[in-house]
Parts: C-alpha cells; structure tokens; sequence
C-alpha cells in the first residue's frame, strides 16, 4: 500500500511525527481531496483556508510526495495523492464505524459484568433485582458466582464483589445495597417450650445452639445488642453450619436455637414456625456493600445494576450512576 511505503521509507521521522499530529493532517488532505476546492473544505472543517495550505504543504514535506496540483483556478490530486485519498477514506470510515460502536458501549451496558457474592446476598438483594435488570439491559450478560469465602476479585478476575460493610477490603470502592441488617435470635416453639425461652444473652450458653462458621471457616460468636451493650456470646451446640439458610431450617426443626439474618427468618416468623427470641438484644450488623477497584472506568452495566438494587431496598440511586 502507497501509505505503507511512504512510512517505511520516510524513516522514523515520519513515524514520531505520526505519533502527534499526522493523523489530522492526513484527515485535512482527505477533506481537501473530496471537495476539490481549499474553500469548501475551510469551512467543512471550520478553519481558515490558509491554515489549510499550511497543513497541506506541511504534509507533503513530512511525506516527501507531492498529492494535489493547485492553480489559482483548479485543485486536483496527483496520481500518488489521489490512490492516498481514496486508502484513507475507507481507513477513516472504519474509523468512524469503530467509534460508533464504543459509544453504544458508553451510552448503553452492552458485554459481561463478573460478580462474586454472599450466598445470603445472592438470594435476598441480587436475586430481586435481576427480572428488571435484565429486562432494561437485554445486551447485558451476569456472570455471577456464589461464594462466602473471602475472595480477591480482582486477582480471580470478578468486576465486583458483594459482602458485608465491614468486610470490604479498605483499598475498594464500596456502596451499600440495603440498609443496616438486623441479627436476630430464633427456636422453634417446641424448643422453647421443651428448653425455656432465655431471658438474657447468657442463658444461651446453657441452651443447645447451632453454631456459625464464616467464610474462612472460623467459629463466630454471636453478637448481641448494640452499641456499649453489645454482648459476643460463644455458644455451643450440636451442630456447625456455614450457611444461614440450612441454620434457620435446622431450627425449625427443634436442633437448636439459631443466630441469622432477620430477613432470612421472616417467613418462618409470620408462619409461626420459629419465634424471636430476646428481640431487646437484636443486633444492627453492615449492610450488604457491593465493592470494586476504582471510580475510573467503571465496568458496563455496574451503576446500573446498583441503582436498580439501592431503588429496591428504599435507598437512594447513585449520583454518578447510569440507569435510564
């Protein structure tokens, strides 16, 4: 190609000058060469028609061809400039076509967006929210993983990670998706009945309790109260559990009484199959907070999928956020 030998042979010169300013002037010469008058193309391009003589003299020195003939009456292209034009309007249209796609991409979430999440936060603040965001962003694929281990996501690849507030890695961005969660105490009936309903934190180190193991499979006292009153108590019991879920039907059963989310018990709570037992002590524990590496180009799809959960938990959208 014409514009591939005038590189090669005009040695690095050319190239550094590529570098900084031989890609508009190239676009000038483009323009010139389609209007065929210096005029026309001034004002296409909104300058002057002497700074465009200036630009074109001062391609044809760097490039060492000479691409239009110019009288005072007619402009023309040589031989050389006018196989150059016509290479450069196909390589500038593809270039504008190029473009028009990575605005699709700005303007509207369009790729794949890896999330890492709570099993809890899986279910009960990710799963509502999906119908609707997939039904707003068609050209949007989740690619979601459920784990409650800790995990680095930026070294396993994930765009963002959903936790609790306080187990956001300090270098993250972190938004919260709910308001502060309440820790609840519940039992069956017929435990409470068989075992008496506690009266104090305490006493539920005398009462069969199912144990909590977090995500790096550490036992986890339960906290009670909140504030100066806040009460951590190493219960003990016949059984160890890492999920929640398995936790509150296990005590639905009468295994033991169980320390887990307020919303995960809710259902059973209204249908009388577990009670709440020392609600005075109920704990206020972070929000789920969904956290990612940086403000800068934030990944497609991300702020609108924070709206859309934020909006379904009564909090407040993004103020950089995206949703339409």
């Amino acid at each position: 190609m014409l514009a591939e030998s005038l590189l090669m042979t005009g040695g690095s010169g050319i190239l550094r000058t590529f570098d900084r300013s031989l890609l508009a002037d190239l676009k000038v010469f483009v323009t010139i060469a389609r209007r065929q008058n210096m005029s026309q193309a001034a004002i296409e391009l909104g300058v002057t028609t002497s700074a465009l003589s200036h630009r074109l003299r001062k391609l044809e020195a760097e490039l060492g061809v000479k691409l239009l003939n110019r009288t005072s009456r007619s402009l023309t292209a040589t031989e050389a400039g006018a196989t150059l034009a016509k290479q450069l309007e196909v390589g500038f249209q593809n270039i504008d076509e190029a473009l028009g796609s990575l605005i699709r991409y700005r303007d509207f979430p369009i790729g794949r967006l890896r999330l890492n999440a709570l099993r809890d936060a899986a279910k009960w603040i990710l799963g509502p929210a999906l119908p609707r965001y997939v039904q707003r962003f068609p050209e949007m694929k989740l690619d979601l993983s459920v784990d409650d281990h800790f995990t680095d996501i930026v070294a396993e690849g994930f765009d963002a990670g959903i936790r609790y507030g306080d187990r956001v890695p300090q270098d993250m961005i972190g938004v919260a998706l709910s308001k502060p969660l309440q820790w609840v105490v519940v039992a069956s009936p017929e435990l409470i009945e068989k075992c008496g309903r506690p009266e104090t934190p305490e006493e539920l180190l005398d009462r069969p309790c199912i144990e909590m193991r977090v995500g790096d499979n550490s036992r986890y006292p339960w906290e009670l109260g909140n504030g100066s009153s806040l009460s951590r108590i190493d219960v003990k019991g016949p059984l160890c559990s890492n999920d929640s879920e398995r936790a509150v039907d296990i005590a639905k059963r009468g295994v033991g009484f169980a320390y887990c989310l307020e919303l995960l018990a809710r259902s059973e709570v209204d249908q009388g199959t577990l009670e709440i037992v020392l609600p005075e002590w109920a704990s206020e524990g972070p929000p789920f907070t969904i956290y990612y590496p940086s403000r800068r180009q934030v990944p497609p799809g991300l702020h609108e999928l924070i709206d859309i959960i934020r909006e379904d938990q009564g909090l407040p959208r993004l103020v950089t956020g995206l949703s339409r």
